[in-house]
């Protein structure tokens, strides 16, 4: 099975940089995507707003990027804490 998600988004809200248990930097994040897709043959305007995390050196470089800031995200979704919702794991960023 296949678990790999790429959004092209920009960074909405961030969250105090915090440490896990093992001490690992985290990072919690708002992104909002928008964009033009093709369903069922006619054009759709898409907006959405994903829950994200990151961890380690990734956390601690996207904590000093600026808010509204376009990125290409790539990683994995998985159930958010206490099994609510999901979250998107962002495992590696590109300036987009």
């Amino acid at each position: 099975m296949n678990n790999h998600w790429t959004l092209t988004a920009c960074i909405a809200e961030t969250q105090p940089l915090r440490y896990t248990p093992a001490g690992l930097p985290a990072l919690d994040l708002r992104l909002e995507h928008e964009s033009q897709q093709q369903e069922a043959g006619a054009a759709r305007q898409v907006k959405a707003s994903v829950k994200a995390v990151a961890f380690g050196t990734l956390a601690e470089r996207l904590a000093r990027q600026a808010l509204g800031s376009l990125w290409a995200f790539q990683g994995f979704l998985a159930t958010g804490r206490g099994g609510k919702g999901l979250v998107f794991h962002i495992q590696d960023i590109q300036q987009d």
